[in-house]
């Protein structure tokens, strides 16, 4: 998926990787509903990129076991740059050479 992409091309891939999983796993549709508590409905129609809900997806990928998709959305900075400028050490300034020409 790229940033260049519409809503809908978006919601497209999605669901075409959603599918390829599913198909990797050798696992049918009826299976997957099933497991995810939604209507065989709801999974044709993310798989087919047509929308649904964003329940209906965690649902569908927690009963693939890729729950784990879900934090890379927005995964959490293990490093704040905020909190290592307050901790590092000042910088020390090179002489001007001003006291030797003196």
């Amino acid at each position: 998926m790229t940033m260049h992409q519409t809503a809908e091309e978006m919601e497209a891939a999605l669901g075409a990787s959603l599918k390829a999983l599913r198909l990797d796993q050798n696992v049918d549709q009826q299976t997957v509903a099933k497991q995810a508590g939604i209507s065989i409905g709801a999974l044709k129609n993310l798989e087919n990129g047509r929308g649904s809900t964003v329940r209906s997806l965690v649902s569908a990928l927690r009963a693939l076991g890729r729950a784990g998709w879900l934090t890379t959305i927005a995964p959490l900075a293990s490093i704040n740059p905020l909190t290592q400028t307050e901790s590092a050490t000042p910088r020390q300034r090179a002489a001007t050479g001003r006291s030797a020409r003196g």
